[in-house]
């Protein structure tokens, strides 16, 4: 279609040449270079939790963006997925031209949960604690003697009581004086809130735990969304606690809105050497259940799997950061009282891993 008037135009070899005029807008009958996202999807027979997927968009594409599994995938043109869990998955696919985009969600059903699933997680995250200071590309301190909530006496330290030595963290408990009360005792609480977040897969941490009455040791993680929910909405998911007044014993527990602080949903294992040794404190996290182990999924301390799921039970479904502490006293863990002749005292952790599916 003609925009302006051109007095003189000469066609040569299939090109228009503007000889003399203002501007012209033309479209040739049947090159329309409009963007139209569009691509299909062909589940494998033989291996229902894989997905062929495959772009066949229309128009000139600079780039194509992928959205699968909550990562982003750049410019494949086909490619396999795996989806590991049954239910309904999204895909989106974002064309682009220059300024244009176009976009385009589709959603599978998958019909099975994987049961090779264990068997192909890899590791997607690893500290390992070496070097001479914590990453804070990846952690955080907490700081305060305010109570956390539950009474607790000691003061959160900005790094005074975390350190590195031979491959390890080692959080130091000590103790200040003899008075029993907010900021009497000093140690420290890293979280990787804000600078790593992860869902689904298993976490594991490797630790020796410390030692007395009033101690109270976490491995545990809490949603990302905290901030804008509040607790106990966000989840909890407590892989291990231990508190000090009940000696080679290990908790796992989790507090939702629908069972929270004392009514927690947990259990306990016993782990003699726990104080002397290190061990793996492990949580394979599906979108059906949460099974908590010590040293390998065979050694089961706690299995929470709600069903119906609702909001209330399960609002686990969504990222979540990890949290490493040890507190003095509160609720728990100063339930029998402090015995201030056990300080000094360490949590040692030789490394944290996070596994996770792959995306192909």
């Amino acid at each position: 279609m003609y925009k302006h008037l051109v007095k003189d135009l000469s066609v040569k070899k299939g090109f228009i040449t503007l000889l003399t005029g203002i501007f012209l807008t033309f479209t040739f009958g049947g090159c329309n270079n409009a963007l139209n996202a569009d691509f299909s999807t062909n589940v494998d027979s033989e291996k229902p939790n894989y997905v062929v997927i495959k772009n066949t968009s229309q128009g000139s594409i600079d780039s194509a963006i992928w959205q699968v599994r909550g990562q982003k995938i750049t410019n494949k043109a086909t490619f396999k997925a795996y989806f590991p869990f049954a239910g309904q998955h999204k895909i989106r696919l974002i064309v682009i031209n220059n300024s244009d985009k176009d976009t385009l969600i589709r959603h599978i059903n998958i019909t099975q949960d994987d049961p090779e699933y264990v068997t192909q997680l890899e590791p997607v995250w690893e500290e390992n604690f070496n070097g001479s200071q914590l990453d804070t590309s990846a952690w955080s301190f907490d700081t305060g003697d305010h109570g956390w909530g539950n009474q607790e006496l000691q003061n959160y330290t900005n790094g005074d009581n975390a350190t590195l030595r031979n491959g390890k963290l080692v959080i130091d408990i000590r103790k200040v004086d003899n008075k029993k009360q907010p900021g009497s005792y000093t140690s420290s609480r890293i979280h990787t809130n804000g600078k790593k977040q992860f869902q689904y897969g298993r976490i594991e941490a490797k630790a020796k735990l410390p030692a007395g009455k009033g101690i109270w040791a976490a491995i545990w993680m809490l949603g990302s969304n905290i901030d804008s929910v509040g607790w106990p909405a966000c989840g909890e998911m407590d892989i291990m606690e231990y508190v000090g007044f009940e000696p080679n014993t290990v908790h796992s527990t989790v507090h939702v809105p629908a069972g929270y602080a004392g009514n927690g949903d947990g259990s306990k294992i016993e782990l003699e050497s726990c104080e002397e040794d290190f061990h793996t404190y492990g949580m394979l996290w599906t979108p059906s259940k949460l099974i908590f182990y010590v040293d390998s999924l065979e050694n089961v301390v706690h299995t929470y799997a709600p069903s119906p799921k609702n909001i209330e039970n399960w609002p686990l479904n969504q990222p979540a950061f990890l949290i490493l502490n040890v507190a003095v006293g509160g609720t728990w863990g100063g339930l029998k009282g402090v015995d201030n002749s056990i300080f000094p005292q360490t949590m040692e952790i030789d490394h944290v891993k996070v596994f996770q599916a792959p995306i192909f």
